[in-house]
C-alpha cells in the first residue's frame, strides 16, 4: 500500500497540470487575436454596406402636361403617363449618372375646332383637333447628388419624338375641320422633334430595391408647343 501511494500521488499532480495547462489554452493569446481580427473585419464589412441598389431599373411615371405656350388657351391641362427602362453609369457614394429611355403618353381634353376656328388660328387659339393624345419616345441623361444616403437630387436632359394623331377620320378632317380653319396647321402629321431639361428627385426606401421620386420637366416640341410635365413615379432597380 505504502509502495503506490508514491504513483497515485504523481498521477494527480500530472493530471492537474493536464488540466492546468487545458484551461490555459482557451486564453491563449493568439486566440484572442484571432477574434479581435474577426470582429474588426466584420465591422469593417458592415461600414461599407449600402443602403440603396443601383443599376438596370424599370421606371413607371404618373402625372400632369401643361401647355404654356399656344396651345394654353384652348388645351386642358392633362394626365401623362409614362414607362421607361435605364441603368445606372456611374455609381458613386454621393454622386450617380444614368442613362433612360422611355415611352409617354399625354391625354388632353380641347376647345372644340369649331371654336378655336371662330377665334382665328395662330391668333386666339392654336387650332388643332380639340381633345387630343400626344405620345412621345424619349432618351435621357440623368446626373443626381446624395446630401443623405437615401434621398437624391439631381437633373435631367433628353430628347426624343412627338406625334399626335387624329382621334377623327382622316377624310373627315380634310372635308370638315381644315375648311374651318381655313389652313391645316400641320399638329397631327409627321413627328415632331422633343428636348426637355429638369430637376429631379429620389427617395430610396428600406426595400433596398424600390424607390419613389419626382420628376419635373420643361419640354418643347419644335413646330408643337411649350410645355411642363410633373410626375410622380416608382422605380424598381434590379
Amino acid at each position: 500500500m505504502k509502495a503506490l501511494f508514491p504513483i497515485i500521488t504523481a498521477s494527480l499532480l500530472c493530471s492537474g497540470t493536464a488540466l492546468a495547462q487545458d484551461y490555459d489554452d482557451y486564453d491563449d493569446p493568439i486566440d484572442e487575436e484571432s477574434a479581435e481580427a474577426r470582429a474588426a473585419k466584420k465591422k469593417k464589412k458592415a461600414e461599407v454596406v449600402r443602403e440603396v441598389v443601383k443599376g438596370f431599373y424599370a421606371k413607371a411615371n404618373v402625372g400632369t402636361a401643361i401647355f404654356l405656350g399656344n396651345f394654353s388657351g384652348a388645351t386642358k391641362a392633362g394626365t401623362s403617363t409614362t414607362i421607361g427602362v435605364g441603368s445606372d453609369f456611374v455609381d458613386q457614394e454621393r454622386f450617380s449618372m444614368a442613362w433612360e429611355f422611355s415611352f409617354t403618353q399625354g391625354v388632353h381634353n380641347g376647345m372644340s375646332y369649331e371654336q378655336q376656328a371662330d377665334l382665328g388660328c395662330g391668333v386666339g387659339a392654336p387650332c388643332h383637333q380639340g381633345d387630343m393624345r400626344t405620345y412621345a419616345i424619349t432618351g435621357s441623361v440623368e446626373a443626381s447628388t446624395y446630401p443623405s444616403r437615401r434621398i437624391g437630387l439631381g437633373a435631367r436632359l433628353g430628347a426624343g419624338l412627338l406625334t399626335s394623331p387624329l382621334l377623327i377620320e382622316k377624310t373627315a378632317y380634310d372635308t370638315e375641320v381644315i375648311p374651318e380653319f381655313g389652313v391645316d396647321p400641320g399638329y397631327h402629321s409627321g413627328v415632331k422633334p422633343l428636348v426637355f431639361v429638369g430637376p429631379t428627385f429620389e427617395y430610396y426606401s428600406k426595400l433596398s430595391h424600390f424607390s419613389v421620386g419626382i420628376d419635373a420637366d420643361v419640354f418643347y416640341g419644335v413646330g408643337w408647343d411649350l410645355g411642363i410635365n410633373a410626375t410622380g413615379y416608382f422605380k424598381y432597380t434590379f
